[in-house]
């Protein structure tokens, strides 16, 4: 086979991709380790900053997402028994939506085969080759047999578990990771959410998040250890300790639980994001706690720097973008680092032991939810950064 820009993954980020360079007449073939019905599924976060939701808007696939998704003009801080509202418009002019990861993979999938795309599912024994010159190909294994791909360059999109970074050479690479000392324990349940927007709730207990899919479906979390035993934490109990964390300001209504299990938290960078012809996209190139919303509105900040820059080399021949991207994605990267970790240090008992700090934290969210600065800042990062 052969194609211009071969793509590895086809989570948000590959599927954005392909789909851009698919309106610059950019022609792609995707590989996907999963199913299509796994990765329809496969439930994650679901909050788009102000231009993301506008970017799929603008590029034909918004219209399921202009029907369904909610519309946030900003979110509550919950510390020392109160709730406090950030209206992310008044404060910045913008907003953010709510929209499953999963419905967008949907839209993006749906709209790429009724383009006539080539998405491979279900691969296996993916190896990527010659990046290093200028004949990049890519083998796997599909329906039992051997195939490969010549491209002209390489979009590794598969995620920090994929193959993509660990093909190119450790020595050229260098990451730099935290750790941290929890986790979130998340349920999705079928409840209406407490509120029509986030909770962010600090307390003496831990942090806690009330998020939603729909407004019959919530997305909540709690702050936990790492190694947490799921099978300590029955219904009751998750519901009891969230109902502790909101500390009465807002009442829970208990639904079935659908889903349950354990967030790590990790903080990753990989520089540079790019190795001759192996551009490094999304989770293949870094990962940020949650907490910030940054994950997947990262991807697509990376694929749309990249697809400008290959619509630039084949348009008129020039590298120039290409040279600059990975410089250009780190500078957000880096911003999106800073941010996340800050809204982590803000939200979380780091220890249990240290009055200390958690009366600096509370003094700070109180600042945060007075000062019209302070909230401004946190707006201006949470709604999104402009795109260079």
């Amino acid at each position: 086979m052969r194609t211009q820009i071969g793509i590895v993954g086809a989570g948000p980020a590959g599927l954005m991709l392909s789909h851009l360079l698919h309106r610059s007449g950019i022609h792609s073939i995707m590989l996907e380790g999963r199913s299509r019905a796994y990765v329809e599924q496969r439930v994650r976060a679901g909050v788009l900053e102000h231009w993301a939701a506008n970017l799929l808007i603008e590029m034909g696939t918004g219209e399921r997402l202009e029907r369904e998704a909610m519309q946030h003009d900003g979110i509550f801080l919950c510390f020392n028994g109160a709730l406090h509202h950030l209206n992310f418009r008044d404060l910045v002019g913008k907003g953010i939506a709510i929209y499953g990861q999963q419905e967008i993979v949907k839209d993006l999938i749906a709209r790429r085969l009724a383009d006539g795309a080539e998405i491979y599912f279900e691969v296996s024994d993916v190896r990527l080759h010659g990046f290093d010159g200028e004949t990049p190909r890519i083998s796997f294994r599909h329906e039992g047999g051997e195939k490969e791909i010549a491209c002209d360059f390489i979009g590794g999109c598969d995620g920090f578990h994929g193959v993509s970074r660990p093909s190119i050479p450790a020595e050229t690479l260098t990451t730099y990771e935290r750790d941290y000392p929890f986790a979130w324990l998340g349920i999705l349940a079928e409840a209406p959410p407490p509120e029509r927007e986030l909770i962010y709730a600090f307390h003496a207990r831990g942090f806690a998040l009330c998020s939603m899919r729909s407004p019959s479906l919530s997305r909540l979390y709690l702050q936990c250890r790492p190694d947490e035993n799921l099978d300590e934490w029955p219904d009751d109990r998750i519901w009891a300790e969230l109902s502790m964390r909101l500390d009465g300001t807002r009442a829970l209504t208990e639904g079935k639980i659908l889903q349950k299990g354990i967030t790590p938290m990790r903080s990753f960078v990989a520089e540079p994001m790019r190795h001759g012809r192996l551009f490094l996209a999304g989770d293949a190139a870094h990962i940020v706690p949650p907490t910030g919303a940054k994950g997947m509105n990262l991807a697509f900040a990376d694929v749309l720097v990249l697809s400008r820059a290959f619509d630039r080399f084949y348009t008129s021949g020039r590298g120039d973008l290409l040279d600059a991207y990975s410089a250009t994605c780190l500078r957000r990267v880096w911003k999106a680092q800073r941010f996340s970790l800050w809204m982590t240090q803000l939200l979380h008992r780091f220890t249990f032991e240290d009055d200390f700090d958690y009366r600096r934290q509370l003094a700070e969210l109180d600042y945060v939810a007075g000062s019209h600065a302070a909230a401004t800042a946190l707006a201006e990062n949470y709604v999104g950064l402009p795109i260079e």
